[in-house]
């Protein structure tokens, strides 16, 4: 996306001395990464995270102690005894560095740098999504205590030609990686610096004219812009680390993140659903009721209920419900959508359920938030995904849609390169 004015109002990413993990005192590369703070499934998944290697970065970004002060501490000692210990190092160059992911057909590339901060009012970082207050505050407490940024924000802009920023990391990935591994879930992570000085100032002069769209990382950004606020300008606190793929040439898939109701009973749910929506059983298993959920998506809102083995398709809102929940300031485009109805009809007036981590979990992965419903008792909520289009539409209004709409990916792995602020 091209930013309106003039060069100085575009995205200024800029190099820095990346901290890395030394291969020679970890077990691999894969055993020490590990997915982004709110896609991992806690507690079991950084139970399974810790135990892969001792120094799993996972005790770096979801640190476990009784209290928030007490995590955060323990991932500041952490950080701190692994930088003492030479298990992290810091490259002696500060470099942009282009970052691929590839797994059988798909292949994602782009540059994590340090990118200067600014609200969304500037329009050149545009997020699409709300935030939850408490994530923030969390995240903010976790950035302070280690002074680091420890893992990348997922931003999208649209280059326009294979020149420029495109052609310096095309050039790139062509050379000798600094690093590649294999994760667990098959794909494969390279990462290479760049440091010259001729390819650094082509990146610079075409992002300048660029704006950006929060794909992954909406509560990171906001808490990037509290702690700058905090410390002032100027400072190092005035960047944060992201990266940056140029959608042109390689798309994002765009999935729904779902929710998992852990107080209220499938059957409950049900219950009161009647009368406000079309509600009818459909056939598992649920690649199937998924399919069946995407075909009436098509047609309009659509959900996929289930936490007791059974599935059911919830369809067609009563078109007053809408009009007496749904708020009428924002465009249409934004009310029709499945998590505004979702949010506003379903949860807030028919289910009356507090939008708090007690009564509700979001989950990334469909499977997972099946089996935790199944697990608790609860009402498994499964959306399908929103066109990417329809984001960037709507961000470019400066209209955000509820919180956890989207998720788009793959997200790139935690752990590959860090960025200290001290």
């Amino acid at each position: 996306m091209t930013t309106p004015g003039n060069a100085e109002h575009g995205l200024r990413l800029i190099p820095f001395h990346g901290l890395r993990y030394v291969p020679e005192r970890v077990g691999s590369l894969a055993a020490v990464t590990s997915p982004p703070y709110d896609v991992v499934v806690r507690p079991d998944g950084v139970d399974y995270l810790e135990s892969a290697d001792p120094h799993n970065i996972v005790r770096l970004i979801l640190p476990q102690a009784e209290t928030p002060a007490a995590r955060d501490e323990k991932a500041a000692r952490t950080l701190h005894d692994w930088l003492a210990q030479g298990v992290l190092s810091a490259d002696p160059e500060p470099a942009l560095y282009v970052y691929e992911q590839r797994k059988a057909g798909l292949l994602q590339r782009g540059i994590i740098g340090a990118l200067a901060l600014s609200a969304a009012e500037a329009g050149i970082v545009l997020p699409h999504e709300d935030v939850m207050p408490d994530v923030v505050t969390d995240r903010a407490g976790l950035m302070r205590a280690t002074s680091a940024n420890l893992e990348p924000l997922l931003l999208t802009y649209r280059g326009d030609g294979p020149a420029g920023a495109a052609g310096v990391v095309e050039d790139t990935a062509a050379r000798e990686p600094l690093l590649s591994t294999v994760t667990e879930d098959g794909f494969r992570h390279s990462l290479w610096a760049i440091t010259d000085p001729a390819e650094l100032a082509v990146v610079t002069a075409d992002l300048a004219h660029r704006q950006a769209l929060i794909a992954d990382g909406h509560h990171r950004w906001a808490t990037y812009l509290r702690l700058q606020e905090e410390h002032g300008s100027p400072t190092p606190w005035d960047f944060g680390l992201v990266l940056l793929v140029d959608t042109a040439r390689y798309p994002l898939q765009v999935r729904a993140i779902h929710r998992m109701l852990r107080r209220l009973p499938l059957a409950e749910a049900l219950a009161k659903l009647e009368g406000s929506f079309r509600v009818r059983p459909v056939e598992g298993p649920l690649p199937l009721a998924l399919e069946a959920l995407a075909d009436a998506s098509e047609r309009g809102n659509a959900f996929l209920l289930t936490g007791d083995g059974t599935f059911h398709l919830v369809t067609d809102p009563d078109p007053d419900l809408i009009e007496r929940t749904v708020r009428h300031d924002r465009p249409e485009a934004w009310r029709r959508l499945d998590a505004t109805v979702l949010h506003a009809s379903l949860l807030d007036a028919l289910w009356q359920i507090p939008d708090a981590p007690d009564h509700i979990a979001y989950i990334h992965d469909g499977a997972a938030t099946v089996a935790m419903a199944e697990r608790h008792g609860g009402t498994a909520v499964l959306l399908h995904p929103v066109r990417e289009e329809v984001v960037r539409d709507l961000a470019r209004q400066g209209v955000t849609m509820p919180r956890k709409s989207t998720s788009f990916g793959p997200k790139p792995a935690t752990g590959l390169v860090l960025r200290s602020l001290d």
